[in-house]
C-alpha cells in the first residue's frame, strides 16, 4: 500500500490535522507501507526539517494577493496548479489518499484523485462542519464530501451534526484521536517528585492546555481562579500553550493580584505537557466550541478529573466518562468556579473504569487499528 496524506498542516505545527496525519503516516511506515505527504510550510513560517519516514512536499503559505487576482480568481488558479504539481510528485504511485479537513489543498487534492481513479479517505475534525455552509453554484467542498470513499470524524457529536446539515451518505464512522502513552496514571510519590522538578510549591494545581485565543476561553479559566485564589492561597494555576492572547491573560491576571500564581508556560514538550497533567488536581477545559478535546481524555489518561464547559465535545465525554469530567456551561465564571471550589476541596484521581475506557477508545493501537481497517476496506470495495 502507498498512502499520501494531504493536509494543511504537519508538525511543528500542534493543530489535531497535524499530528494526526503524522502519527498515521509513521504507524503506516511501521508496518511495511510507503507513505509521502503533501502540506504547507509550518504556520509560524519557515521551513523544517521534516523527521517523518517518506517524502514531503511542503507548499508556500498563501500569501496576500493584489484585489485584481482575487476578483479574477487568479490566484486560486495559481495555488491549486502548485497543490497539483505536488501531487504529480509524491503521489503518482499511491494507491490510496488520505485528506485530512478543508480548504483548497483539499478540494484539489480530491480533484486530481477523481480524475486519476484513486480511492480517497477525508477526515474531519471541527471547524470544517461545525461551520460548513454550502457554497453556490459550486461547492467544493461538498464535492470532495461526497466523493471520498469514506468520510471519518473526529467525534460521534460531529457526525450527528453533519447529517442535520445534509451530509448524511453511507460511509461514515468515527475515529477518535489517539492519545500517547506519554499520558500515565503515576503513583503519588512519582506525581510528588514531578511536582518539585516543575518547581511547583503550591499543594493544588488547575491544568488548560490549549492554544491561547478568543475560542479557547482562557479569560472565563482566570476569572473564576481569581474568585478561588482570593479565599485560599494553597493552589496555583497553570497554562500551557501560546497564542495571541498571552499578553491580554497574562495583564487580566496580574489586575487580578496574581500574576506570581499564575504560570503562563508558552509551548512545552509533549512529555512535559503530561506530567503537568499527572501532577494536576483538576484540569480545565473551558472552550466555547470543541469536537473532541484530545487535551481532556490525556489528563484523564493521567488519572486527573476533568471541568469542562458545555460543548459537543464536553458533552461527549461526559457521556463516555461520567463524572470524571463535570460540565459547566459555556461563558459562565461563576459556575466554572462553584465547581472549581468543588474539585480542590475533596481532591481526588479518576475512576478506574476510565483509564479502561482511555486504552479501549483513545490508545494509538486503537487508534490505528480502526484507520487501518478503513483504509483496508476502501481498497477492498471494487
Amino acid at each position: 500500500m502507498h498512502i499520501c496524506h494531504v493536509s494543511p498542516h504537519l508538525p511543528p505545527d500542534q493543530a489535531a490535522n497535524a499530528l494526526l496525519p503524522a502519527q498515521l503516516g509513521r504507524w503506516a511506515a511501521a508496518r511495511g507501507h510507503d507513505v509521502t505527504w503533501v502540506a504547507y510550510e509550518p504556520s509560524q513560517g519557515g521551513i523544517t526539517r521534516d523527521a517523518l519516514p517518506g517524502r514531503v512536499r511542503r507548499l508556500a503559505n498563501r500569501r496576500r494577493a493584489s484585489w485584481v487576482r482575487r476578483m479574477l480568481r487568479l490566484d486560486t488558479w495559481d495555488r491549486a496548479r502548485v497543490v497539483t504539481a505536488a501531487l504529480d510528485d509524491v503521489a503518482q504511485e499511491a494507491t490510496l489518499l488520505h485528506l485530512h479537513s478543508n480548504g483548497l489543498i483539499i478540494e484539489v487534492a480530491a480533484a486530481w484523485a477523481r480524475r486519476r481513479g484513486r480511492p480517497y479517505v477525508l477526515t474531519l475534525y471541527g471547524t470544517e462542519i461545525w461551520h460548513y455552509r454550502p457554497r453556490w453554484p459550486i461547492d467544493p467542498f461538498a464535492r470532495a464530501y461526497r466523493g471520498a470513499a469514506e468520510v471519518t470524524f473526529y467525534s460521534r457529536r460531529l457526525e450527528e451534526h453533519a447529517r442535520t446539515l445534509g451530509l448524511g451518505r453511507p460511509g461514515l464512522s468515527v475515529i477518535y484521536p489517539a492519545v500517547s502513552d506519554d499520558f500515565l496514571d503515576v503513583d503519588d510519590a512519582t506525581r510528588a517528585a514531578w511536582r518539585d522538578a516543575l518547581n511547583i510549591r503550591e499543594p493544588h494545581v488547575v491544568l488548560n492546555v490549549k492554544r491561547l485565543h478568543e475560542l479557547a476561553g482562557q479569560r472565563f479559566l482566570v476569572e473564576a481562579f481569581a474568585r478561588i485564589a482570593r479565599r485560599r492561597h494553597d493552589v496555583r494555576l497553570v497554562i500551557c500553550g501560546t497564542g495571541p492572547l498571552r499578553r491580554d491573560l497574562e495583564a487580566q491576571a496580574a489586575a487580578a493580584g496574581l500574576a506570581s500564581r499564575v504560570t503562563f508556560t508558552g509551548l512545552v514538550p509533549n512529555d512535559t505537557v503530561a506530567r503537568y497533567a499527572a501532577v494536576a488536581d483538576v484540569f480545565v477545559l473551558p472552550s466555547l466550541l470543541e469536537a473532541l478535546p484530545t487535551v481532556a481524555v490525556e489528563a484523564l489518561a493521567t488519572g486527573t478529573p476533568v471541568i469542562s464547559a458545555d460543548h459537543p465535545g464536553g458533552q461527549e465525554l461526559h457521556a463516555i466518562f461520567g463524572d470524571d469530567l463535570v460540565l459547566v456551561p459555556r461563558a459562565n465564571p461563576d459556575r466554572l468556579a462553584e465547581a472549581l471550589e468543588a474539585a480542590l476541596e475533596r481532591p481526588r484521581r479518576t475512576h478506574p473504569a476510565t483509564g479502561d475506557l482511555v486504552r479501549a477508545q483513545f490508545s494509538p493501537a486503537a487508534v490505528e487499528a480502526g484507520y487501518m481497517t478503513v483504509y483496508e476496506r476502501v481498497l477492498g470495495k471494487p
